[in-house]
């Protein structure tokens, strides 16, 4: 008996030992497996684009009405540190903010237009890539959409 709660506090320990793989900007990083079974969106944004500036309130309605998906900012500029505060407070950017690139996360490469913006399913799939401006409406209305298909 003593043999099987040592072996189960090691397997216990193994698990919770997982190395973060997505760095957040001013929050604890997280494990991208714990992302599996949930809805993510990524959008790549930068404070010289326009329309992404004028989209950030949108993503940020749409994060705070959909908290079954786990919404994340990534700066095309790979800004970080005083630099990208600068930036969040400055446009408002109060949704996470990924420091690890999409790419080694998901194999989401820099789009050639911004915004961009992507929907990733529960299994870890992009099923949805949007390369113009979203409202909260729109990107309600594709979410439940891709939600029909599964």
């Amino acid at each position: 008996m003593k043999n099987k709660i040592i072996s189960l506090f090691c397997l216990f320990l193994l698990i919770s030992c997982q190395k973060a793989d997505i760095d957040l900007h001013n929050s604890k990083d997280i494990v991208s497996e714990n992302l599996k079974g949930q809805w993510v969106m990524i959008n790549y944004w930068a404070d010289w684009c326009p329309p992404c500036l004028k989209e950030m309130p949108e993503l940020v309605a749409f994060a705070s009405a959909n908290k079954d998906v786990q919404v994340f900012a990534f700066n095309f500029d790979q800004l970080d540190g005083e630099d990208l505060d600068y930036e969040i407070n400055k446009f408002g950017v109060d949704i996470p903010s990924i420091l690890t690139h999409p790419r080694d996360i998901w194999g989401i490469e820099s789009p050639a237009t911004l915004p961009a913006t992507y929907f990733i399913n529960p299994e870890g799939k992009i099923v949805q890539s949007l390369f113009r401006p979203q409202t909260q409406e729109t990107l309600e209305d594709i979410l439940r959409s891709l939600k029909e298909v599964l």
